[in-house]
């Protein structure tokens, strides 16, 4: 092995010139699996929107806000390139592997930011393309670059940024916002500590060798085990919230209390048995409950106004 590839190895940062990028390596910048739950909650927030909006408009802002999604994943990992190395988990993302170079991730990430907020601006609404902004901003400024090396808060306010979309998508057929949007919204800002939480319990070792400031990191696993519990109790009640109000029906209602008692019985399950396995299965069922309930968010608006009430 070359000097020049044990020093990218050992850094994480390939030298410019030495690089040979694939397609597929700036698709992995993008981080497509978060890409797709966004994507989603904003798909999400257009269909359950009021009024229309023209299928080409409407693929426009679906495609700016899965860009501009991605744009946030490759800046946080040309920014994060040194914590990346340092962890089992990401040192096989493409810049600490050496694949791509620095200078060209945050090149690439930089140019689909600005394109994705000009595109979604002068094509969509320019309310939408300013939330598109503001999510990219925060993301990238607020958790990325403040928040997630100095507090173990990095995650709770951090997660606004993930929260933006289903507002973005209904700002792109309205115009505006509304309370469905903000309570799509709070959901997703509930859900974020414990999804992320549940993944800090089994790698908190890591994220310790890397001097993330994670929960468990720096308050013990006990408190973050009861800190899952606290957050679970407030997210379930809250995703009722809209069918209490009636913004939503039975379709949504009824799928959206049991997901959630699923939920609560897994974050006891973590506070009761200390596991890394319950840790495990709390993190993998978090991603399918806040897809399901997004997909119920889409299969009430589509069923008509005539469950309303319901």
């Amino acid at each position: 092995m070359s000097q020049t590839a044990i020093e990218t190895k050992r850094t994480g940062a390939a030298a410019e010139g030495d690089v040979a990028s694939s397609a597929g390596d700036f698709v992995a910048l993008l981080k497509p699996r978060v890409m797709s739950l966004v994507l989603f909650t904003g798909l999400a927030g257009m269909v359950a929107a009021p009024g229309q909006i023209h299928p080409v408009l409407a693929v426009t802002a679906l495609i700016c806000i899965a860009v501009g999604a991605g744009a946030s994943g490759a800046i946080n990992m040309w920014y994060d390139r040194d914590i990346d190395a340092g962890m089992t988990r990401t040192m096989n993302r493409p810049i600490p592997a050496g694949r791509v170079a620095p200078a060209d991730a945050l090149g690439f990430g930089v140019t689909l930011a600005v394109g994705s907020v000009a595109v979604m601006g002068l094509g969509v609404n320019w309310v939408a393309a300013g939330l598109l902004a503001l999510t990219i901003g925060f993301y990238v400024f607020v958790y990325t670059m403040w928040l997630k090396r100095r507090t173990p808060q990095n995650i709770v306010i951090g997660g606004a940024a993930g929260a933006f979309p289903p507002m973005i998508g209904w700002a792109a057929v309205t115009g505006d916002l509304a309370l469905m949007p903000a309570l799509l919204f709070a959901i997703i800002f509930f859900w974020t500590p414990p999804h992320f939480w549940a993944l800090s319990l089994y790698k908190a070792g890591e994220y310790a060798k890397v001097g993330v400031p994670m929960l468990p990191v720096v308050a013990g696993e006990a408190e973050t085990r009861r800190q899952i519990v606290i957050y679970s109790l407030i997210l379930v009640p809250l995703t009722l919230v809209p069918w209490g109000l009636g913004l939503v029906s039975l379709i949504y209602g009824a799928p959206a209390a049991l997901l959630g008692a699923v939920f609560i019985a897994g974050a006891l399950r973590v506070a009761r048995e200390k596991s890394e396995a319950a840790a495990r299965a709390l993190f993998a069922f978090s991603i399918l409950y806040l897809f399901l309930l997004f997909a119920l968010v889409i299969a009430d608006a589509l069923a008509g106004p005539w469950f309303r009430g319901i």
